[in-house]
């Protein structure tokens, strides 16, 4: 059960997550306040033990054990940058990458577009959805799910998934990681309003495929070529031959 008193006392934050709230089922918590008219709050923060309709990027299935690990979501509304919304996601997965180091010391690393992996396994995921009115985006949510205190991970995968209690040998808190992420969470979007450019250094400097030959995978069509780097909107940039090209979408591996 998260003790919500526990975790209130760690956060120290202005907005993020003074609207709190939590369900013990939830279809998705990205879903919910993507729509909802009773949870439009900026900052509001849900937290569901269970998600009935979890979901990754492209619609995929997250599947999590009920209490044992943090799914939850976070909405944005105010001073919304249309075309940078795509860092606010980069920025996401150097909040949990931090986190993880602060508390865990654990040895993080990055992969696009929105992994956060330990010793190439994935430990967290981050989903971003937005919602507009004519042509600004007026909503945003940051979906945010991490392996805290599962041990097990039946099924087969891309990507092999571990969780902080594996990688730390040892039960978690799930209340003080989810302030620590939330207070830094707060910190990083007065970074992104200021100083977009030093999310994309961090960035960078956690992941390890830039410089690598890769390949592309974005339903059924493939792309190789080499990951040259991340442009200003933090899309990829893939160097084929000599000819650059921006993608925006796709499941990347060493190729």
């Amino acid at each position: 059960m998260f003790n919500i008193e526990e975790f209130d006392i760690k956060l120290d934050t202005e907005v993020i997550g003074r609207n709190f709230i939590y369900c013990d089922e939830v279809e998705s918590t990205n879903s919910v306040l993507l729509s909802s008219k009773e949870f439009n709050q900026h900052g509001t923060v849900l937290l569901g033990e269970y998600q009935t309709k979890g979901r990754g990027r492209k619609g995929r299935n997250w599947v999590s054990n009920a209490g044992q690990n943090l799914t939850f979501s976070i909405l944005l509304k105010n001073d919304i940058k249309d075309h940078k919304i795509n860092l606010v996601n980069l920025g996401s997965s150097l909040v949990v990458s931090q986190a993880l180091e602060n508390l865990f010391q654990l040895n993080v690393e990055l992969k696009w577009p929105n992994d956060v992996l330990v010793d190439k396994k994935k430990i967290a995921g981050i989903l971003l959805d937005s919602t507009s009115k004519g042509n600004r985006i007026n909503r945003i949510v940051l979906g945010i799910g991490i392996n805290v205190n599962q041990s097990n991970f039946p099924g087969k995968f891309e990507i092999q998934p571990t969780s902080i209690c594996k990688e730390f040998k040892g039960i978690v808190s799930r209340e003080r990681l989810l302030s620590e992420i939330l207070n830094l969470f707060e910190d990083m979007l007065g970074i992104w309003k200021k100083e977009p450019e030093k999310i994309l250094n961090d960035w960078r400097n956690r992941c390890r495929l830039i410089g690598e030959k890769i390949k592309i995978v974005d339903g059924d069509k493939l792309k190789s070529g080499v990951f040259q780097d991340i442009d200003d909107e933090g899309f990829l940039v893939l160097k084929v031959g000599d000819k650059l090209e921006k993608i925006h979408f796709g499941d990347v591996s060493l190729r």
